[in-house]
């Protein structure tokens, strides 16, 4: 629970939180359940208006983007604002990734800033997070095979918060466009697992139609804009991942994948921004009225998650400033505490 009235910074300046930092302040095995607690409590006092896109004259495709979030709640007594740099012609210009992220939080109560922290390091563990969630109310329990689709920065942590969620999982399939890159992730993480022998193997595939009927967990986070996951290759039971679209424009799997599974939301603005749930609506494919509900009503129990071992579940998430604000609070006041849990990583 959220501290009443969370001490101001040290008067040498407001403190900043690294990426290294937060991975030791914020590990999955913390967030994850600190989510699951939280949002269904107060999410409804969380305040967050549509993310604003401005466009920048430095490029034609780079844009900044503001997420802003306060809360109402007494024992939450903060606000915060997550500032996002796009640049998609970074990573072939200057070698360098096309997103950057910081995120400041400020006193509820006297609008005195906080903390600053690494806004990048911290989307990459709510996102990972959110799924993580979802699937342990989604995914079947005796899930044993992880495809991943993306090979991207977001990648290892999806795997690691699907893993805490599932942790029959044995094999993890790894597909990206690049093969090479998912070969050197595949590998990294064998290495960091201690090899086969610790009995969870890590292998990459170079056509994802192939292992996507495989997978008892299929996670994607990619740019596309065209589906890469074709819904009839879903086996019974399996259970949709999708994290990497946040625009109508983005789309991740097609149709059939939509129309097969029980689709969920991580919140209603996905409904309007997810290019796989706006195009089916377009097209007539599914209504608004069958998305069966939110991480929230499900968390709350309002809405019940898998029903049955060969229901094919869907999650979609966008991503909103309700769980960096969460997110945020919790890595805050574990370093007033001094927590920094024993496992440095993910």
């Amino acid at each position: 629970m959220a501290m009443a009235s969370p001490p101001s910074p040290p008067s040498s300046g407001c403190p900043f939180l690294d990426a290294d930092s937060l991975r030791r302040l914020l590990p999955l095995s913390a967030l994850i359940p600190h989510l699951r607690s939280s949002l269904p409590s107060l999410s409804a006092a969380i305040h967050s208006p549509p993310r604003s896109a401005f466009p920048l004259p430095s490029s034609p495709s780079a844009s900044l983007l503001l997420m802003p979030s306060w809360s109402s709640d007494p024992s939450l007594p903060y606000i915060g604002v997550k500032i996002v740099t796009s640049f998609p012609s970074n990573s072939t210009l200057h070698r360098l990734p096309g997103v950057h992220a910081s995120y400041s939080l400020f006193h509820a109560a006297t609008g005195v800033p906080l903390v600053a922290l690494n806004g990048s390091q911290l989307t990459l563990l709510r996102t990972a997070a959110v799924s993580g969630v979802a699937a342990s109310l989604l995914a079947r329990h005796d899930a044993r095979v992880l495809v991943m689709a993306g090979a991207g920065a977001l990648a290892p942590f999806l795997i690691a918060a699907h893993r805490l969620v599932r942790p029959g999982i044995e094999r993890v399939i790894i597909w990206n466009r690049s093969t090479d890159k998912a070969r050197i992730l595949a590998n990294n993480l064998q290495e960091e697992e201690g090899g086969e022998d610790r009995g969870v193997t890590f292998e990459c595939a170079e056509s994802l139609d192939e292992v996507v009927a495989q997978g008892d967990v299929v996670s994607c986070a990619t740019s596309s804009e065209s589906p890469i996951v074709r819904g009839v290759k879903l086996k019974p039971g399996a259970h949709l991942d999708l994290v990497g679209s946040f625009s109508p424009s983005m789309r991740e799997c097609d149709d059939e994948g939509v129309a097969r599974g029980r689709v969920f939301v991580d919140f209603e603005v996905a409904m309007e921004e997810a290019g796989e749930l706006v195009g089916a609506f377009e097209r007539g494919v599914i209504s608004r009225a069958d998305v069966a509900g939110t991480l929230v009503e499900l968390l709350d129990g309002t809405k019940v998650g898998r029903r049955s071992d060969d229901e094919v579940t869907v999650f979609k998430a966008v991503g909103t400033a309700v769980v960096d604000l969460l997110a945020a609070q919790l890595a805050y006041e574990n370093s007033l505490q001094g927590t920094y849990f024993l496992r440095v990583g993910i």
